[in-house]
Parts: structure tokens; C-alpha cells; sequence
């Protein structure tokens, strides 16, 4: 049992930061493919606002702080509110992140608690696949996460080591969860861009950073060419879960080796690999099609 092919067509995507950015141009590209679409950002842009205005009411926007863990378990329940009682989402876009910003950073040391630029690039993504699986599994039906890592996720850079930590985090999670393809019918996979001009590199919190990176626009490739990639590994088969995709200048659509602790080559290593995985499937296989028996569905959380 895996995904498999995942055609986007007549299916619900709920996409963090989807109002800007490379997360834009995937919710245009999955409207287009005729998706529903949940935006779940901090703000739109003048362009997200038309777009949702010119949808005739299938892209919706919910407000969502992705490092308040409130605001992401409230998600399945925005997708109803949008989409219909009976609503859940398909596919899950963790997009939102920030790059290194003077608030939360290694070298700016200001925050008194935690990094929070750790909450919004690893734990949010981590937080929401978990929702995400909740979600499919007690409707009982198939999904699909994608998280948009960085290409610093394979990489280290000492000019932004708390960026390059969340990025790294994510990719092992990522291939952590490839089981949950062929065990739950719930694909995992993360793309890692590199330079992209988008907010995150143009915006007015970013010029600051523009010579220390040397970003100019011919190092760099476009949202669209991104998304395009996303929509790719979102509904392909051939990208089971786990699978992990560099897209960059001049490295379009590379696929890199994602490696499982463990690989079952026989009988003994099939025991183990059970073994290590049964308490987890056995909370799977309790939440799955919760809804249809009566739990609290798709809102559990």
C-alpha cells in the first residue's frame, strides 16, 4: 500500500505561507490543476488577495502563526469551515520559514527561550505532518506532505548555522517517515531549493544579507520553477515517501538518496524492522477512520 500517483484535481491542499513566494505559486499551480486550497500565513499579498478573490471561493485564507501550536491544530477544522463539513485535506505544504533573521539567530543570541526560528523551520513542519496524518488517517484515506526544506538541509554554512540546524532537521525527519508511504498509505517528501527570488532573499529585512551571500538574480532560479518541481513530487509516484529533491541553478529536478536505518533484505531484518516499528503502527492503526467510528475525526488532535 502506498500513495502512489496523486492527481491534485478535485483535492483540498492547506499551504503554510502560501501568501507569498514560492508557496504562492504552488497554490496558483494547484487552483489551476483544479485544487482547493487553504492559505494558512501571518498575512497575504496584494496578489494572494486577488487571487483568492478570483477563485469563486476555492482558495480560502485562514491566519496562522506556524510556531503557535494552536493555530496549526486548528488547521483541519479551517479546512471545513472553508471547504465544506465533511472536508478534509489531501495534501499538506509546510512552506513558511525565515532565514536567519537578527531576532533569531545564532549570532544575534537575543532570544531568552528557545530559538524561534527552530519553531517555525523544523518544529512546525514536524507538528503539522504529525496533524496531517491524523487527519487522513481517521477519514481513512490517503495524503500527501511536502516540506520545503533548503539545500542547506544537505550542507553547513557558518554564516547561518541555526538556518542550516532547522533545514537538517527536517531532511532527517523526512526520511525518517518514508515507512508511513507503503504502511499507511501517507507519503512524506521534502524539496530543497536553493537561491530563489523571493521575500526571503528580496524583501527589506533581506538586503542587509545580499553581499554577504553575493545574491544577485542570475544565481538564482524563480518561485515558479520551485512550485512546478513541488507539484511534481506531490503527485508522481515514482517520488515514494522519503524521497528528497534539490532544486537549483542548474540542478533542476535532482533527486537525492534518501537512506533508511533499516533495510530489510530478509527474514531477519524484516523481524526487526517490525519489531521497532509496531508500537508506532499501533497507534496508527487506532486512529485510523476515527471518524467513521464515531472519535473525533478529523479535528483530533
Amino acid at each position: 500500500m502506498v500513495v502512489g500517483n496523486f492527481p491534485l484535481k478535485d483535492k483540498i491542499a492547506v499551504v503554510t505561507g502560501g501568501g507569498s513566494g514560492i508557496n504562492l505559486a504552488f497554490v496558483k499551480l494547484a487552483f489551476d490543476t483544479g485544487a482547493k486550497v487553504l492559505i494558512a500565513d501571518l498575512k497575504l499579498t496584494p496578489e494572494a488577495g486577488d487571487l483568492i478573490k478570483a477563485s469563486k471561493n476555492h482558495i480560502a485564507f485562514a491566519t496562522c502563526d506556524v510556531s503557535n501550536w494552536s493555530h496549526l491544530k486548528a488547521l483541519p477544522s479551517e479546512v471545513t469551515k472553508a471547504f465544506g463539513s465533511t472536508a478534509v485535506a489531501d495534501v499538506w505544504i509546510a512552506g513558511a520559514g525565515v532565514f536567519e533573521p537578527t531576532w533569531s539567530s545564532f549570532l544575534s543570541d537575543s532570544e531568552d527561550a528557545h530559538y524561534k526560528q527552530m519553531s517555525i523551520n523544523a518544529e512546525h513542519p514536524m507538528k503539522l505532518t504529525r496533524i496531517a496524518m491524523r487527519s487522513c488517517l481517521s477519514a481513512d484515506k490517503p495524503g500527501v506532505v511536502l516540506i520545503v526544506a533548503s539545500g542547506a538541509g544537505i550542507t553547513g554554512n557558518y554564516g547561518c548555522p541555526v538556518y542550516c540546524a532547522s533545514k537538517h532537521a527536517v531532511v532527517g525527519f523526512t526520511k525518517s517517515l518514508a515507512q508511513a508511504d507503503e504502511d499507511e498509505d501517507f507519503k512524506v517528501v521534502c524539496i530543497l531549493p536553493g537561491m530563489v527570488s523571493t521575500p526571503l532573499w528580496t524583501g527589506e529585512q533581506a538586503k542587509a544579507v545580499h553581499a554577504q551571500y553575493s545574491f544577485t538574480d542570475d544565481v538564482c532560479i524563480t518561485p515558479e520553477e520551485v512550485a512546478e518541481a513541488m507539484m511534481e513530487m506531490v503527485q508522481e509516484g515514482k517520488y515514494k515517501g522519503g524521497s528528497l529533491m534539490e532544486v537549483a541553478k542548474g540542478r533542476l529536478r535532482h533527486e537525492l538518496e534518501s537512506h533508511q536505518s533499516i533495510v530489510v533484505t530478509g527474514p531477519a531484518e524484516k523481524k526487526f524492522a517490525d519489531q521497532c516499528y509496531e508500537p508506532i503502527r499501533k497507534v496508527f492503526r487506532s486512529e485510523r477512520g476515527a471518524a467513521a467510528n464515531g472519535a473525533n475525526g478529523t479535528h483530533c488532535v
